[in-house]
């Protein structure tokens, strides 16, 4: 019996001296996990005081951090193609990068330039000219001869060129890959569809919208075309899929990306949706004339003389969703505005105003030299700055 005693005695205390190791056990595991948490929470609060702080953070100056030389060709101009520069005059064309090195270089003699940019893809031609020279921002595609004198141009991020071609009573309309190879063939007529007055192609080459002029009762109106060059296209005559139409002009059409297209006349603003077969996802009419009109993959960005006495400009900004952003005021007399991610940069030679979409003034501030162009990176408020003898690199501080 006192064995029995002293063997339930002893397993007694072995089971409270387990008890009281998985107590200190899950004691301990308690307070890493707290600890853990209090640390986690401490900086998700870091994240996001840096985050307010870089959001409303205002720069006041920039710094050069690299700069090249370059010598500016009398008569050339200077733009963007993606993140590099493209310089061109009557004589022939250049790609730059950021470092100064020459991508490609294009001879040609163009006294009246036709030019079609989509992202890093540039298609140069000539008006009533017949070759079309196809290249992105590190090498040249090669060129494409027409068979009739070219109108206008459109190409995609992937190659694709279309060129509205002038005969004699018919218009044509015909899209090349990028090997120059003939891939659809349209006509189009003054008394039957109209006139096509402009031309977009889709990122992926698979949608082009042409907008065509015609008369009824003696009044120009337009109407808006979808073609489907994919699947869905081929199941329908001449690729047709989607036809709108205006009393007015419509001027200026494109692409934000393979799903989303937009058009803009004199007081008004079309957002269509849908790769397969566009519909109209927005419509708004303006009682202002539209000054111009800038875009990204993400924004469009249409400019008025402003109604406001107290500024001179007003810039109505459209998402991907057609959803209106917000509108922007400013003063300056702009050579060009573009938008990196959810950023608005306005600028002419000597002065640069920088805004998010949340409408909080980044920047706004002049240049230390002539700017003939300006340019993103791609790393946040660092830009490229093109005068007539540098390529600089600046950072906002």
């Amino acid at each position: 019996m006192a064995d029995i005693r002293s063997y339930l005695k002893e397993k007694e205390k072995r089971e409270q001296k387990l008890a009281e190791y998985k107590e200190k056990l899950a004691k301990n595991k308690r307070n890493i996990l707290y600890r853990t948490l209090l640390i986690t929470a401490a900086l998700a609060v870091l994240v996001i005081f840096i985050s307010i702080q870089f959001k409303y953070h205002i720069y006041t100056e920039y710094e050069i951090v690299a700069s090249v030389e370059r010598e500016a060709v009398g008569g050339a101009l200077d733009m963007r193609l993606g993140n590099a520069i493209l310089t061109y005059s009557k004589d022939g064309a250049h790609c730059t990068d950021a470092r100064g090195n020459v991508k490609w270089n294009q001879t040609f003699e163009i006294q009246d330039i036709r030019m079609a940019v989509s992202g890093t893809t540039v298609a140069i031609g000539e008006y009533n000219g017949r070759n079309i020279y196809l290249a992105d921002a590190e090498k040249l595609f090669g060129e494409i001869a027409t068979a009739m004198p070219i109108q206008n141009l459109a190409v995609s991020q992937n190659g694709y060129v279309t060129a509205i071609l002038n005969d004699t009573d018919v218009t044509w309309i015909y899209t090349y890959n990028s090997s120059g190879e003939l891939k659809y063939e349209g006509q189009a007529k003054m008394d039957n569809s109209g006139y096509p007055m402009a031309v977009g192609l889709s990122p992926n080459g698979e949608l082009l919208c042409v907008s065509y002029v015609y008369l009824d009762a003696g009044v120009l109106k337009t109407n808006v075309a979808f073609y489907n060059f994919g699947s869905v296209g081929e199941n329908v005559s001449d690729h047709l899929i989607s036809t709108f139409f205006y009393p007015d002009l419509v001027p200026y059409v494109g692409f934000l990306d393979d799903d989303t297209a937009f058009a803009v006349g004199d007081g008004r603003v079309m957002i269509y949706s849908g790769g397969r077969k566009p519909v109209v996802e927005m419509e708004r009419l303006y009682d202002r004339e539209i000054h111009s009109v800038f875009h990204s993959d993400r924004y469009v960005g249409l400019v008025f003389l402003s109604e406001d006495s107290e500024h001179r400009y007003r810039i109505d900004v459209y998402d991907a969703a057609a959803s209106k952003m917000r509108s922007f005021y400013f003063d300056m007399d702009y050579t060009d505005i573009f938008f990196e991610k959810d950023t608005m940069v306005i600028y002419n030679e000597t002065q640069c105003q920088i805004m998010t979409m949340d409408g909080i003034e980044k920047f706004n501030g002049s240049f230390s030299k002539p700017v003939r162009l300006m340019l993103p990176t791609g790393k946040a408020y660092r830009y490229l700055l093109v005068t007539d003898s540098s390529i600089d690199t600046i950072q906002l501080k």
